[in-house]
């Protein structure tokens, strides 16, 4: 029997991956009641019912002060031998706030009207301890709905060994201003620029001519072993430190040409290493309104 408590903050994507479980056949039973969480465990357990060999149980803040009692009751499983693990679903503050507007659905410990910061400051310190003793940590904070079931998928369907450490790649235009959530930014508009190639000015990174014209020199590829060799010895000391989001900006002047061709080089290197998922984004890349579409486009 394999069960998987699934939790984190409320509007990290804890639904999504309850519905993403039960494509992949998990028995999915969301905002169980504290108190029954161990009987419905060890009934689970005790073979009675064979067709059912995975379990996801979403708990969450929902579950108000008996989530005080959580704790102690997945000691009590333990010590009884019942093996579980806990997927902890996690993203920023302003991603969070964010979404809540969006959706212009109330916190459920800010009331309804209290400030959204407030429910969820207030939730973090509540839910602290089962982030700490979860097994994988995914923030969702630069995922796509498509890049978390791909997460999922790996961890829970595929069995692969998973480290907590999701890696955004971000090409971006300086003269739109710096990603603010990077955490690693380089410039690389020290390379000539195809912009100022008339046959290649209306093209992107993701065209095969100005890949060829920025990869041709000789600093292009020197830039890109160095820094392929930083990452290496960075990325396993982040992962060690448990990290769980890296975002490599990389940037040009307008973001299209330069940026976008040495972060697609940087993200299919990185992506020989199953150890962490990865994704990359063009952020300005379509700023100019002159583009043509490719048929080399990353998707």
């Amino acid at each position: 029997m394999k069960i998987v408590i699934v939790s984190g903050m409320s509007g990290a994507g804890k639904s999504s991956a309850l519905h993403f479980l039960e494509d992949a056949e998990y028995f999915c039973v969301d905002n169980l009641p504290i108190s029954l969480i161990k009987p419905f465990a060890e009934i689970s357990m005790d073979g009675s019912s064979a067709e059912i060999t995975k379990i996801a149980l979403g708990i969450d803040i929902r579950s108000g002060d008996q989530l005080d009692r959580l704790e102690g009751i997945l000691k009590e499983l333990e010590n009884n031998g019942v093996k579980f693990e806990i997927l902890f679903l996690d993203a920023s503050d302003e991603t969070l706030i964010k979404r809540y507007k969006e959706t212009r659905r109330t916190h459920p410990l800010a009331g309804p009207n209290g400030r959204v910061e407030d429910g969820i400051a207030l939730e973090r310190k509540k839910m602290a301890f089962l982030k700490k003793k979860a097994d994988y940590i995914i923030d969702t904070s630069q995922l796509f709905t498509h890049d978390l079931k791909k997460e999922i998928s790996r961890i829970f369907i595929q069995d692969k060994t998973f480290k907590n450490l999701y890696i955004t790649v971000l090409s971006f235009g300086y003269k739109y201003g710096i990603p603010t959530d990077a955490d690693l930014v380089m410039d690389v508009r020290f390379l000539p620029n195809p912009y100022y190639v008339d046959t290649l000015r209306t093209l992107t990174g993701n065209d095969r001519p100005v890949r060829d014209y920025v990869m041709s020199y000789s600093q292009s590829r020197e830039f890109l072993d160095k820094f392929d060799g930083l990452l290496n010895f960075l990325i396993p000391n982040y992962i060690s430190e448990g990290k769980n989001q890296l975002i490599i900006a990389i940037g040009c002047t307008g973001g299209r040409h330069r940026s976008v061709v040495l972060a697609n080089a940087v993200y299919e290197n990185l992506s020989r290493n199953t150890d962490y998922g990865i994704r990359i984004e063009h952020r300005d890349i379509g700023r100019d309104p002159i583009r043509k579409q490719s048929e080399y486009e990353v998707r």
